[in-house]
């Protein structure tokens, strides 16, 4: 019958460990010599050396190719989105709900306007986009002929906006059931609307649903045109003080004073027919006003 292995004490155990961590014996420490230990932490020193070398010059290779001014790939985005301001969404729909006689829910809406345009501020605009642009043309900078190696931006101005421009009214008509929305198409690098000089991209609003509860439509800047001064876009790090260019819808709300509004950004370019995508090219909203 074989012996039960004896069981170790406490203190023994503690005399083991002793031992490994350092032999006197053999002139150990955990199992090796302090020549070994030189010899493999130096392997190891090396070791990560040329590890962290050869990551950092991959890295540098790698931002060596990039171009800092534009994107290598951009294939993801063909046509640009649409985006609608108040920018108050429900829970699947952009819903710009609001109640003329409670100053709160009609302030709460030119409100969000009012720090939209923030950037659009006529002397801020003046200040940092003081080019002369030449209306009606493509802005084509083949040069970083702007301030700190970039190229310069065309100016949009809140006033550009008209009787939706929150200067006159700053309510944006939403204390009453004229209320303004405002329509921006998103940027992409190097995109050009129309492949005719002659036919700037303008915004179309038409409505989906309750007709009859929408007397009028206005458009600011004029027949919503989106100038060809403002294509194409170089990019945040060429252009950083650049903002895109906006239209300013205002309708005339009666009868219902509700209904579901599609506002297009027209031109031979933008694509607004995806169904993966509701927001390519187009916007769709509900606009409700209650007393």
């Amino acid at each position: 019958m074989a012996t039960l292995k004896e069981k170790r004490t406490c203190g023994q155990r503690c005399e083991d460990f002793g031992r490994f961590v350092w032999n006197s014996d053999d002139g150990t420490c955990m199992g090796r010599t302090p020549e070994k230990w030189v010899y493999i932490s130096l392997y190891y020193v090396a070791f990560y050396v040329v590890m962290t070398s050869l990551f950092s010059l991959a890295i540098y290779v790698l931002m060596y190719t990039l171009d800092p001014y534009r994107p290598d790939y951009q294939d993801r985005l063909k046509s640009p989105g649409v985006m609608v301001w108040p920018d108050t969404y429900g829970e699947e729909d952009i819903e710009i709900f609001y109640n003329t006689s409670d100053k709160a829910s009609w302030m709460k809406m030119s409100n969000i306007l009012h720090k939209f345009l923030i950037p659009y501020n006529d002397t801020h605009q003046h200040g940092c986009n003081n080019f002369n642009c030449t209306q009606g043309m493509y802005f084509i900078q083949n040069s970083f002929s702007g301030p700190d190696h970039t190229k310069w931006a065309c100016p949009f101005m809140q006033s550009m906006l008209g009787n939706c421009s929150g200067l006159g009214d700053p309510t944006f008509g939403y204390n009453s059931t004229m209320p303004c929305v405002i329509i921006k198409m998103n940027r992409i690098i190097d995109f050009l609307p129309s492949n005719h000089s002659d036919r700037p991209p303008y915004v179309n609003c038409t409505i989906l649903d309750g007709k009859d509860n929408v007397d009028k439509i206005e458009y600011f800047p004029d027949r919503g045109i989106m100038d060809m001064s403002y294509f194409p876009y170089y990019g945040k790090q060429a252009q950083p003080t650049y903002v895109n260019p906006l239209v300013a819808v205002r309708f005339s709300l009666v009868r219902e004073k509700q209904a579901k509004i599609q506002c297009q950004v027209v031109s031979d370019k933008i694509s607004y027919q995806n169904v993966h995508d509701p927001y390519e090219g187009k916007v769709i909203f509900y606009l409700k006003a209650v007393k």
